[in-house]
């Protein structure tokens, strides 16, 4: 059931997974899912897991597992997104046992509520106020070859 007041997860709790995510960040994602700190409610998310490639996959299964039997924490939050098509992925074969299907949301719904959570509050500092636009939606996606250059 969602809520439509609920926050969407800050930056230190999402993953956006590619073929080139590494066992690290996969672990420190886990580690931070599963710590006794993570009763916080924050909401860790592994986005696009399918696209992790299979030595990166049988690592992420490796400590969540592990991490699950020697934990205490019996109500973490975290979740891993993959796209269905994706038969030949390890991630979804490894937490099947798991899989959830996303519930039934209009397009409409999905909208309204990203327009209300994704809100520039007026008066806000002058970086978000640099991609003001009607609707102040603060989230804008800006891709760089050489990210961290200041781009």
């Amino acid at each position: 059931r969602h809520a439509e007041t609920a926050p969407l997860p800050s930056y230190d709790e999402v993953l956006v997974c590619s073929p080139d995510t590494g066992e690290e960040e996969v672990e420190l994602l886990v580690r931070r899912a599963l710590s006794p700190d993570s009763q916080d409610q924050k909401i860790y998310c592994l986005l696009g897991a399918d696209k992790l490639v299979y030595k990166v996959s049988k690592q992420l299964e490796s400590h969540f597992f592990r991490l699950v039997q020697s934990s205490s924490i019996s109500n973490y939050r975290f979740f891993i997104f993959c796209n269905s098509k994706a038969d030949n992925s390890y991630v979804i074969t490894a937490f099947d046992a798991y899989k959830v299907t996303f519930p039934d949301c209009s397009k409409t719904e999905i909208q309204t509520y990203l327009k209300t959570q994704l809100q520039v509050p007026s008066g806000t500092a002058p970086v978000a106020q640099a991609f003001e636009e009607p609707h102040q939606q603060n989230v804008k996606f800006v891709f760089s070859e050489r990210a961290g250059m200041g781009k």
